[in-house]
């Protein structure tokens, strides 16, 4: 079973500050995406329209530590790894490298953790249920060794 993802991409114009530099925002906006694509390669879809909506994935924690700057045009590469798939949440670590230079460094470090929910049709409150067996029984934790920093 998938426990890691990696998607490469530019740093666009539209992700940088005045000093040329990736805002510290949009690495948030990058694990998203290689989030997005993660549940793309699995043949599923965070907005999952193949079970009626009747689900989504709120973050409840988001965190990301810098160690080197991105700057426009940079190519980075961000490694998602699932550190956990809990029952009714899955646990995101990201490592961001910037792979256009040699040697090839890591820039940043993330976690996002996502809860399962499904929201009420009359209330629009959401509460936490079981992940899906048809989408845990695609994903696992991956091996803790591959957490150790760099």
């Amino acid at each position: 079973m998938p426990y890691e993802f990696k998607l490469t991409r530019h740093v666009d114009f539209v992700d940088t500050d005045m000093a040329g530099i990736m805002h510290y925002s949009n690495f948030f906006r990058f694990m998203e995406a290689t989030e997005a694509a993660f549940f793309r390669s699995l043949g599923l879809s965070i907005y999952p329209r193949n079970l009626d909506g009747s689900i989504g994935w709120p973050r409840v924690h988001a965190e990301c530590d810098y160690k080197r700057p991105l700057r426009f045009e940079d190519q980075v590469e961000t490694h998602l790894l699932v550190r956990q798939r809990k029952e009714k949440s899955i646990v995101y670590g990201f490592i961001f490298h910037k792979i256009n230079e040699t040697p090839i460094q890591q820039v940043a470090r993330g976690v996002l953790v996502t809860a399962c929910v499904t929201r009420d049709k009359a209330t629009g409150e959401m509460t936490a249920v079981p992940i899906p067996l048809s989408i845990a029984a695609l994903i696992e934790a991956a091996p803790e060794e591959l957490f150790l920093p760099e």
